[in-house]
């Protein structure tokens, strides 16, 4: 092979900032962003699919997340995801079929098997039609007992809609309670406060989770989910992804807690916030918190979350096989590469950008950083870690340190899930500021620019619609739009800018458009070094 003298390129990943054309809740068009624009103006600027079909989701009504979207990123090739192989894998009824549910029942038609998991149809870490699916096999299989711990979204859905799911669930309950089967909800709270931590941010959220659902161990204490939901109504800001942990009782004593000899189900598909719990309950040595006495259980994920750790040991559906991946190919070409995020997005541009792997390919070539996260809510500092992020990358930039470099800023995604437009705003504009810098830089160690997103989210903040508030960017307005803090189906940018002004680059054709998927060899494209024969096509031909 011919000696290859790649063109160095940098690619941020501007987590959550989609367009759409209406500034109605949007905090992308509402926020100051110069350098998004001077971009789009002067660099080759095409939309993608970021949704759905695009990367490997059931239909184009399911919103993109993250994790689908790394995957597409860093794999140049879209997968059958979670949803989608979960949805398949109970309609066709080999879920049911597998030693791992058998064994789950097994436990159950002696003790009891805990189903523990987000509540809602957001359909980005579970979906509620899951869960329904199992509790009913679950007593068909002999289970005399089952009890739900449910976490409440408020993220994926409406910011309070708690009450359609809970609804639900109790309803679907109560046609399968009888004299052969209990069902039972035991324990919850809000995902961003009990269980569903994620890269070991702060392992207080999986202590409070484990001793509701494990011990039964809670401040707040209810008859039922209802009135677990009803009181925190209450209270005009608390939100459902929020809510404290809290117990089921009857005659003061918990309803369901976790004995040795039960099942427990963890019935979230997506990984990143079912590893530490997952921990948890399998790993023998475990430092992280007390947790007090620790029950024998037969413990099994939806998926398994973590292929390297093999965690969960135990999983009801498989994960996609993905293969041939941007990072492996670049390392196997002897390309220098560095990746870099906070905690909340550094799984996402390592671990999901290699394909669900963990680890380096050739660590000899690779550099991954992580930036720790603050433990705060996001909206109280839009600007994250913005700052550091970019420090890191313009320092190897400068050193002439990589050939190909990736990076995720998170703020219009973890700001753009609190809700808060204002917050938002700020976030979208922290990441436009950093954006210059870079272009600064770019122009200084002659490196290429590829800019584009994961999916929406910062860029519709408001449920309903613009004409039902007119005076919605009022400071006295009398009537706020509700908050929306779920992803959205709108495309996102993708921006390659040469800051020396000798490349051209053309457009290609595909029919349909293009999507996440066809990213990997575009930068191919870019670097001059050629693409895998498994990758979508490029979106843009370099003309030099």
């Amino acid at each position: 092979m011919a000696k290859l003298s790649p063109r160095k390129s940098l690619l941020v990943v501007m987590d959550g900032i989609g367009l759409r054309d209406s500034r109605f809740g949007n905090a992308v068009s509402l926020a100051r962003t110069p350098n998004l624009k001077l971009l789009m103006k002067k660099g080759f600027f095409t939309t993608l699919a970021a949704h759905g079909t695009a990367v490997g989701l059931p239909s184009d009504a399911d919103m993109g997340n993250s994790e689908v979207g790394h995957n597409a990123l860093g794999a140049g090739q879209v997968f059958d995801q979670g949803a989608k192989l979960v949805g398949r894998a109970i309609d066709s009824g080999e879920l049911f079929a597998g030693d791992v549910w058998q064994a789950v029942c097994k436990r159950g038609q002696a003790g009891a098997v805990h189903f523990i998991g987000l509540l809602s149809d957001g359909n980005v870490h579970s979906h509620e039609q899951h869960l329904f699916a199992l509790l009913q096999n679950a007593k068909k299989h002999g289970v005399k007992k089952c009890f739900v711990h449910a976490l409440l979204d408020g993220r994926d859905v409406p910011e309070k809609s708690a009450e359609v799911y809970v609804d639900r669930l109790e309803k679907n309950l109560a046609t399968l309670n009888g004299a052969d089967f209990v069902g039972k909800v035991a324990s919850g709270g809000g995902r961003m406060n009990v269980t569903m931590d994620r890269y070991e941010a702060d392992w207080s959220i999986v202590e409070r989770g484990w001793n509701a659902h494990v011990h039964g161990i809670a401040a707040d204490k209810f008859p039922t989910l209802s009135a677990a939901i009803s009181h925190y109504r209450k209270s005009d800001t608390l939100t459902d992804q929020y809510l404290p942990p809290f117990v089921i009782v009857e005659n003061s004593k918990p309803v369901g807690t976790i004995k040795s000899g039960d099942a427990v189900v963890f019935f979230n598909f997506r990984g990143d916030r079912a590893v530490q719990i997952s921990q948890a309950f399998t790993q023998k040595s475990f430092s992280h918190f007390d947790r007090g006495a620790v029950p024998e259980v037969y413990f099994a994920g939806m998926m398994q979350y973590d292929g390297d750790l093999a965690l969960p040991e135990h999983y009801l559906v498989g994960p996609p096989a993905i293969s041939h991946t941007m990072g492996e190919h670049f390392a196997s070409l002897g390309l220098r590469q560095f990746a870099c995020s906070e905690t909340q997005k550094y799984g996402h541009v390592t671990y999901f950008w290699n394909g669900n792997r963990s680890g380096k390919f050739d660590a000899k070539l690779e550099e991954y950083l992580e930036v720790p996260s603050d433990r705060i809510q996001f909206d109280l500092k839009p600007a994250m870690k913005a700052c550091e992020i970019t420090d890191a990358t313009i320092e190897r930039m400068r050193g002439g340190r990589f050939d190909f470099a990736r990076i995720n800023y998170a703020n219009g995604d973890m700001v753009g899930h609190t809700g808060n437009l204002e917050a938002a705003v700020i976030a979208v504009a922290t990441v436009d500021l950093m954006l210059g810098r870079l272009i600064k830089a770019a122009h200084e160690t002659d490196t290429q620019l590829i800019v584009t997103a994961d999916h929406g989210n910062a860029d519709e903040m408001f449920e309903g619609k613009e004409k039902d508030f007119p005076d919605w960017d009022s400071e006295l307005a009398t009537k706020r739009p509700k908050p929306k803090t779920a992803h959205t189906l709108n495309p996102v940018p993708f921006i390659a800018y040469d800051p020396t002004g000798k490349l051209q680059f053309a457009a290609t054709a595909q029919t349909g458009g293009f999507g996440l998927g066809n990213v990997a060899s575009a930068c191919a494209e870019i670097i001059g070094v050629p693409a895998m024969k498994q990758w979508l096509p490029s979106c843009l031909k370099v003309q030099p």
